[in-house]
C-alpha cells in the first residue's frame, strides 16, 4: 500500500546570493581573509572564502568614495560624498569615529607602516595626513593643479615620505618631517592612476592612462626609464620578491617586478630592468558589442596578497582571485580560483544543474550566464557566447547522464552548451526577434523548443551533436508554427513530450501537438498576458499563471478552467508543481513566494524575502528547495522544513504535555510556588486562576499569596496583570481577580508597577498643590 502523501507547509531562507558590491573602492585585508566592497552608501565585508557578507557598515546616504583596512583587519576607515571620514570596528559594525576631511570627496586613502596616520587624496587638490586615534590633522599639503587621484606611504617607516598623484599627470613627493614637498615628477601626459613602491624602497612605479608605466630612483628622485604597455592603465602593483607567481622561472634581469592591469582586462607581469613583458595573462573578461566602451572587460583594481595571491576586481563588479599553478615546461601559469559576483543586476531567470541541485544556472541583465556553487557562493564559470542580454534557460540530464542547458537572448539565437566543459555545442538562428521561451523535451530529451516576440514557435533537434568540436554547430528547425498575436513568454512541454504549451501577451495559453505542431486547444480567460505555463506531472491538466494576479488550471479534454488561484496581489510570474503535482509554488511582482495546495484551493503559506518583482524560479526534482530571483538582484535559497516544523511541533507537545502532568501534581502537592512557575511557562490563565482559587481557600491564602507574589519578575507581573483584567471582567472570576490584586499591591511597590508596561497612571484624581 502506498505512503500518504506528505503535504509540504514551509520553506526557509537557507543562504542567498546577495548584492555586496556596486562599483568604487574594494580593499584587501592584510592577511587576504576579508574584502571591504562599496555598496552604493554601505560598506560590506565579504569572507573571501565563504563569499557571505559577514557585516555590513551602515553609510550616511552618500556614496562611499574610499576605503582602507587597519593593519589587524580590526578596522576600516571609510569616506563618502558627505565629506566625512569614518573609523569603524568591524566585529560590531560600530562607527567608532567620524570627521570632516575635505572640501570635496575622498578618492584614495592610504595607511603608513605603524597604522596610526592615514593620508587622504581629494578631490579638492589637496593631500591632508590625519592621526586616527585623535581624528586631528598633522599635516596638510596643497600643490596639485587637478584632482589627487592616488596616494601612498613610503613603506621604511625610517623613511617619512609620502607620494600623491592626480590627474594633472604630476607625481608628488612630500616630507613629513619638512612638512613640504620636496620633488614633482612630471614625465606623465595625461591622468596618473595608481602608485607603487618597490620592496627594496628605492624605486617607485608610477601608472596612467597615458598608456605607460614610469619607474623613478628615489634616491635621487630621478626617471629611471618609460615602459610603454599600450593599454589605459588603473593599478600597478609590486610583486614581491621570492614569491611564486608567474615570471620567478624567467631570466628577466635584476629590476624590479612588477604586474598591471587596466582596461584589456588581463594581468601582465613586467620587469623595470629591460621594460620586458615576463607574463601575459589572456582576459577573462569577454565582452559584447553592445556594452559602453569604458565598461568593456576592463580591470580597475588589483592587489597582492599574502605574496602568492592577486585579486581583480572587475569593471561588471566581480572579484577575480587568483594563484600561481604549473604552466608549460618550467613557466608558472595564473589560475583563477574564486570568482565573487558582487552585482548581478536584475536576475531575469533561474535553473538548477544537474540533478543534485548543488549549481545553479543564472540569466541577469547581460549577455553572459553565469554558473554558481550552491555551497560556496562562488561563480564557478561564465558562458559566454550570446551577444544581447539573455533572456531565458532550461537545463536537462540526457539519458546518458550528460549535463545540458539551452539559453535564449535578445539577439535572436537559442544556444546549446554542454555545462561539462562549459562549451557551445549549437546555435539556433532563425527566429526575426528576441526569443523568450526555451523548453527541453522531458522525455527523449533530444530537442528543444524555442518562442520568440516574432510570435512562432520552433522545433530544434540536437541528436548527434559533438560537444567536442571547435565550432558550435548550425541547429536547424524541424517545425516552425506562427503560434500567437502577441510575444511569447512561455513554453512548457508535457512528460511524454507529445505536447507543448505556449503562453503569450496576447491573454491566452495554447496546447500544440508534437513534433508536427499542430494547433490542438486555446485555452482562453485570463484577463492578461499570460506569464508562465507547466504540465501537471500526474494529470491531464495545464497550469498558467497570469498578469492578472491568478494561476489557473485547464482541462487538456475540453480547455474548460478546473481551478483558479487568487491571492496574489500583482502579476504571477512563474508558477511551478511539487509534490507530485498536488501542491503550487508561484512567484509574482509582489515580491512574494506562495504556496498552494490544489486540493482544497487554499495557499498554505506566503514566504516574503524580496524586494521587489520576483522574475525567476527554480525547483529542484524533488521540490525541497527552491531558489529565487529578482529585480532587486538577489537570490534566495529555499529549503523545505516541513518535517523539521513537524518534529518540532510534536517535540513542543510532548514538553506541554509533562509540564501539564508536572503542574497537576504541584496542586495536588500544594505545591502552590511551583505550579505557579508552570502555569507561567505553558501560557495557561485558566490553570494559574485555578491555583490562586485554592490557595484562597487555605486559612493562611493571604501570606501564601504575598510569598507567591513577592517572587515575580517584570514580565510575570505583565502577564497577571492582563489575566487579572480579563478575569475581573466575569462575575464568576472576578473575586480571585481582586483578591489578587490586592496582595500585589500590597507586595509590590509603586515604583515596580509603574515600570510595567501595561499599567498606566491617570493623574485626573490625584490631589493638586
Amino acid at each position: 500500500m502506498a505512503s500518504a502523501l506528505a503535504y509540504k507547509k514551509n520553506y526557509k531562507p537557507s543562504a542567498a546570493l546577495e548584492l555586496f558590491y556596486t562599483g568604487g573602492p574594494v580593499v584587501l585585508s592584510r592577511d587576504g581573509t576579508c574584502a571591504a566592497c562599496a555598496c552604493a552608501d554601505d560598506v560590506k565585508i565579504v569572507d573571501v572564502e565563504s563569499g557571505k557578507v559577514v557585516s555590513i557598515l551602515k553609510g550616511d546616504t552618500e556614496l562611499v568614495t574610499a576605503l582602507c583596512f587597519s593593519l589587524d583587519g580590526k578596522a576600516l576607515l571609510s569616506a563618502s560624498r558627505s565629506l566625512q571620514i569614518r573609523l569603524w570596528e568591524i566585529a560590531s559594525a560600530t562607527c567608532l569615529r567620524s570627521w570632516k576631511a575635505h572640501d570635496a570627496p575622498v578618492a584614495s586613502m592610504a595607511l603608513d607602516s605603524s597604522g596610526g596616520l592615514i593620508a587622504t587624496a581629494g578631490a579638492d587638490r589637496n593631500v591632508f595626513v590625519w592621526d586616527v586615534d585623535g581624528g586631528f590633522c598633522t599635516h596638510a599639503f596643497r600643490g596639485h593643479k587637478g584632482i589627487v587621484t592616488s596616494v601612498i606611504f613610503h613603506p621604511d617607516p625610517e623613511r617619512l615620505l609620502l607620494f600623491s598623484a592626480g590627474d594633472d599627470g604630476t607625481v608628488r613627493v612630500w616630507d613629513l618631517v619638512k612638512k613640504a614637498c620636496i620633488n614633482v615628477l612630471d614625465k606623465h601626459f595625461s591622468v596618473v592612476t595608481s602608485l607603487a613602491v618597490s620592496g627594496d624602497g628605492w624605486s617607485l612605479l608610477s601608472a596612467g592612462r597615458d598608456k605607460v608605466v614610469n619607474v623613478w630612483n628615489l634616491k635621487g628622485f630621478s626617471h629611471k626609464t618609460t615602459i610603454p604597455v599600450y593599454e589605459t592603465l588603473e593599478a600597478v602593483c609590486i610583486i614581491p620578491d621570492g614569491c611564486k607567481l608567474p615570471g620567478s622561472k624567467i631570466n628577466g634581469g635584476s629590476g624590479v617586478r612588477f604586474l598591471t592591469v587596466g582596461e584589456l582586462g588581463s594581468i601582465r607581469i613586467w620587469n623595470s630592468e629591460n621594460a620586458q613583458c615576463l607574463y601575459n595573462q589572456k582576459p577573462l573578461v569577454t565582452s559584447s558589442n553592445n556594452e559602453k566602451e569604458d565598461t568593456k572587460g576592463g580591470i580597475t583594481h588589483a592587489t597582492v596578497a599574502n605574496g602568492d595571491r592577486i585579486m581583480c576586481v572587475t569593471s561588471d563588479q566581480c572579484l577575480l582571485f587568483f594563484e600561481p599553478a604549473p604552466g608549460e615546461g618550467d613557466h608558472v601559469d595564473l589560475k583563477l580560483t574564486k570568482r565573487l559576483i558582487g552585482y548581478n543586476d536584475e536576475i531575469i531567470d533561474l535553473k538548477y544543474v544537474g540533478t543534485d541541485a548543488t549549481r545553479l544556472a543564472v540569466a541577469t541583465n547581460l549577455e553572459r550566464i553565469r554558473i554558481y556553487d550552491m555551497e560556496s557562493m562562488a561563480c564557478l564559470q561564465e558562458l559566454v557566447g550570446h551577444t544581447d542580454i539573455v533572456l531565458c534557460l532550461d537545463t536537462c540530464v540526457t539519458i546518458s547522464g550528460q549535463s545540458l542547458m539551452v539559453s535564449s537572448a535578445k539577439d535572436n539565437t537559442a544556444r546549446l552548451w554542454n555545462l561539462e566543459n562549459g562549451t557551445c555545442m549549437g546555435v539556433a538562428a532563425g527566429h526575426m526577434a528576441a526569443v523568450g521561451a526555451v523548453s527541453f523535451s522531458k522525455k527523449k530529451k533530444n530537442f528543444f523548443l524555442s518562442g520568440s516576440s516574432d510570435r512562432t514557435i520552433k522545433l530544434w533537434v540536437f541528436e548527434g551533436i559533438a560537444s567536442e568540436s571547435g565550432e558550435a554547430a548550425k541547429l536547424t528547425s524541424r517545425a516552425v508554427v506562427a503560434a500567437h498575436d502577441k510575444d511569447i513568454n512561455a513554453l512548457a512541454i508535457a512528460p511524454n513530450d507529445s505536447l507543448v504549451c505556449s503562453a503569450s501577451q496576447d491573454r491566452t495559453a495554447k496546447v500544440w501537438k508534437l513534433p508536427e505542431l499542430t494547433p490542438v486547444i486555446t485555452l482562453t480567460g485570463h484577463k492578461r498576458g499570460v506569464w508562465s505555463a507547466e504540465f501537471s506531472p500526474v494529470d491531464q491538466c495545464v497550469m498558467t499563471g497570469s498578469g492578472d494576479k491568478t494561476i489557473r488550471i485547464w482541462s487538456l479534454t475540453d480547455g474548460s478552467c478546473l481551478k483558479t488561484f487568487e491571492g496574489h496581489t500583482a502579476s504571477v510570474l512563474r508558477a511551478s508543481f511539487i509534490t507530485r503535482g498536488t501542491q503550487i509554488i508561484s512567484v509574482g511582482a509582489d515580491g512574494l513566494v506562495k504556496l498552494w495546495t490544489i486540493k482544497n484551493n487554499e495557499c498554505t503559506n506566503t514566504f516574503d524575502n524580496h524586494e521587489d518583482k520576483i522574475w525567476a524560479l527554480a525547483v529542484s526534482d524533488d521540490g525541497s528547495k527552491l531558489a529565487t530571483g529578482g529585480a532587486d538582484s538577489m537570490v534566495n535559497l529555499w529549503t523545505d522544513c516541513t518535517a523539521e516544523d513537524d518534529e518540532e511541533a510534536y517535540r513542543q507537545e510532548e514538553e506541554e504535555a509533562l509540564k501539564d502532568q508536572e503542574l497537576a501534581n504541584a496542586l495536588r502537592d500544594t505545591d502552590y510556588i511551583k505550579a505557579v512557575e508552570l502555569a507561567f511557562e505553558l501560557k495557561r490563565p485558566y490553570r494559574l486562576l485555578n491555583v490562586f482559587e485554592e490557595i484562597n481557600r487555605k486559612e493562611d491564602s493571604t501570606s501564601r499569596m504575598q510569598t507567591i507574589l513577592q517572587a515575580l519578575g517584570k514580565e510575570h507581573l505583565r502577564l497577571l496583570l492582563e489575566y487579572i483584567r480579563d478575569w475581573n471582567s466575569k462575575a464568576k472570576f472576578c473575586h480571585v481577580a481582586q483578591r489578587v490584586l490586592f496582595s500585589m499591591l500590597h507586595v509590590v511597590s509603586p515604583t515596580d508597577l509603574i515600570v510595567v508596561p501595561v499599567v498606566q497612571i491617570n493623574t485626573r484624581f490625584l490631589p493638586r498643590d
